[in-house]
């Protein structure tokens, strides 16, 4: 659908920015502005959403595509009409006792508005008379019924004779007005969770929710938004409205923002970021917006953690002129973190190991999980709820072969943690962390963020830090400087140099960073650890027996991931790599020492079938990370990331 502001075109930037700046995994995603509801859509396979919009028909569309879950049937209603869509469409039905869409929106009314042609205005009276007509004969569902509107609303903007919105109409025939009107079908997504969609006006709103993001995305300007789509919320309603003007507007006094008023859009600004009970806040605002870009910082920083605020500038070509110089104009991305991630007191609730003591964050389904203080490629964190409860509880030593960032083994319940990783230089880093009292730690780190004046913005201080770690290689300067690097990561060249660029606008040693060394330090510290660095065919499990377990996650030989390619230092992973680890995991099995091996069968249209075959005679569990279930067989590629145990 054309719609003023939509950011179909902004979600990578909006994940980014989630991305960039969040460390943990969040359960909920707020979308107050929904509109056509094309973030919370995207969102949905990652969240559970909470949508609303002050706009009717935008709440149809939510209610149908984002709060439902369900693969509809249309059972009752086919059992009298067949195919409801078929029904809908067919050319020889159009009469009902209601044509008000054709009597004010087309050539057939007193007005001669030219909205839409006779023919479409009375197909789309057939199709909402009808719609509401099943609903009063009980023979819909509510998601069925919400589904039929949206679907029209949707069909509506493509037979429009418009140049984009409902504020006027063309005076000749535009070619896309000609044609017929078609339903579409959409697809469902099924992402088991409870999702919420709100016709509410925001700040009597934002008092009664509460959640992990909120994206916030008001007017930017003057232009009100009711009056700019009356046509569609009066077809969405169709409540038979007085109309007034050339155009036929519906009454909108009751829908006016105040995000469009200069004189108001200030203070609403700041009653809505003040009662925002969120942990993330994101918005998006123009460069043009009625609202500066300073005062946005302020209010923002006045009601949240300082330190964690950042700025995305995304150029954003809006028009073409000679006298106006598009370049600089500007979306705006604005993040802050307003308060602290949810806190679970280990103490209070479990004493499976007497080491969970700190406090730490809530996973989705309400159990502690510590996440390591790295951003560590093909780390496990958001796994966690689905692999650690099928882990053994009653383990002697626990072996995690492959440990990368260590996700798995620091929430593991075990007597003994071995830790081991071909990659000798994060593996000394962790050492560094449990040698070093943890104030020292910390002192350490702030030090050295101040002496080399590191900062988001500050690329020339990164790039000499970076040269002086090369140099020096210090574990815990490393850290540091991963802190500042883009997305966190850890990069070496064949030297084993750190070449991960600067994190511009992005990195920093952030809050929650500073929570998750704290965290997974003292946890750490409390364990019976130990750190190793041996190529998995030279680990020595000659003392092992059924008591203990080993969980391998290893590189997937069919994706893509840095690690893999054999070009950063380290050795790379072949078709011999797993057929080896598959042999040494069946020695492990024939001596009833139990494993889990994580991995993927398919990613991106590729199988590995070797594995497939494989782990034919193990137990293997599917992890979902989304779920797309869809009604009428929409195709989807991604990856199937699975578990395999021999227990």
């Amino acid at each position: 659908m054309r719609y003023i502001g939509s950011k179909v075109n902004l979600l990578h930037e909006i994940e980014s920015c989630i991305q960039n700046n969040i460390n943990n995994p969040q359960e909920s995603f707020c979308d107050i502005f929904s509109g056509t509801a094309s973030v919370a859509r995207h969102f949905k396979t990652k969240y559970r959403i909470i949508s609303n919009d002050s706009l009717y028909f935008s709440y149809v569309i939510q209610k149908a595509l984002v709060e439902n879950n369900k693969i509809l049937t249309f059972s009752k209603l086919k059992s009298k009409i067949g195919d409801p869509f078929t029904f809908l469409e067919k050319d020889s039905l159009t009469t009902v006792n209601s044509n008000f869409i054709a009597e004010n929106y087309s050539p057939a009314g007193k007005d001669n508005r030219m909205y839409f042609t006779e023919e479409n205005a009375r197909r789309i009276d057939f199709i909402r008379f009808m719609i509401e007509q099943w609903k009063k004969e009980n023979i819909l569902t509510e998601e069925e019924y919400y589904y039929l509107l949206a679907s029209l609303i949707e069909a509506v903007p493509f037979i429009s004779n418009i140049t984009g919105t409902y504020g006027a109409y063309l005076k000749n025939w535009d070619k896309r007005a000609l044609k017929k009107i078609e339903l579409p079908k959409f697809e469902i997504e099924n992402n088991r969770k409870k999702n919420s969609a709100f016709n509410e006006d925001v700040f009597n709103l934002i008092k009664h929710i509460s959640g992990d993001i909120l994206y916030i995305d008001p007017p930017y300007n003057t232009r009100q938004y009711a009056p700019n789509y009356h046509v569609l919320e009066t077809i969405a309603r169709y409540d038979n409205p007085p109309l007034s003007g050339i155009t036929g507007m519906r009454p909108y006094s009751e829908q006016k923002s105040v995000f469009c008023s200069k004189s108001e859009v200030n203070d609403a600004f700041e009653q809505l970021i003040k009662n925002a009970d969120f942990t993330h806040l994101i918005l998006s605002y123009s460069s043009q917006g009625l609202m500066s870009s300073d005062f946005i910082e302020k209010t923002m920083k006045d009601n949240g953690f300082a330190s964690t605020f950042s700025l995305q500038k995304i150029p954003y070509r809006k028009y073409k002129s000679k006298i106006y110089d598009a370049s600089e104009v500007y979306e705006y991305l604005f993040y802050i973190q307003k308060k602290q991630d949810k806190v679970y007191d280990f103490s209070k609730v479990s004493d499976e190991l007497d080491v969970n003591k700190e406090i730490t964050k809530v996973d989705l389904n309400g159990k502690k999980y510590i996440k390591s203080p790295l951003n560590y490629v093909g780390g496990k964190y958001k796994l966690l709820p689905q692999i650690m409860p099928l882990l053994p509880k009653d383990i002697n030593t626990f072996v995690d072969l492959f440990s990368g960032g260590c996700n798995i083994g620091i929430n593991a319940n075990c007597k003994k943690l071995i830790f081991n990783d071909m990659n000798t230089i994060i593996m000394q880093m962790f050492k560094s962390f449990v040698s070093i009292d943890l104030d020292k730690l910390l002192s350490q780190i702030n030090s050295t963020i101040q002496k080399w004046n590191l900062s988001m913005t500050n690329e020339e201080s990164f790039l000499k830090f970076r040269e002086h770690y090369n140099k020096t290689r210090d574990p815990i300067d490393l850290y540091v400087l991963s802190c500042y690097s883009f997305n966190y990561q850890f990069r070496f060249n064949n030297a084993h140099e750190y070449n991960n660029p600067f994190g511009r606008n992005r990195s920093q040693f952030s809050e929650t960073m500073r929570q998750n060394l704290i965290n997974f330090v003292t946890k750490i510290k409390k364990s019976n650890a130990e750190f190793l660095s041996y190529d998995y065919l030279e680990f020595s499990f000659d003392n092992f027996n059924e008591n203990d377990f080993v969980y391998c996650d290893p590189p997937y030989l069919i994706t893509t991931g840095s690690y893999n390619d054999g070009n950063r230092g380290f050795k790379n992973w072949t078709e011999d790599s797993d057929k080896k680890l598959y042999e040494l995991l069946d020695k492990l099995n024939d001596r009833k020492i139990r494993f889990a091996l994580s991995n993927v069968f398919t990613h991106k249209g590729k199988t590995n079938s070797v594995l497939v075959e494989w782990a034919r005679k193990y137990n293997t569990h599917h992890l979902n990370m989304d779920y797309s279930n869809s009604s009428y067989n929409t195709n989807r590629t991604g990856s199937d990331e699975v578990l395999i145990t021999n227990y």
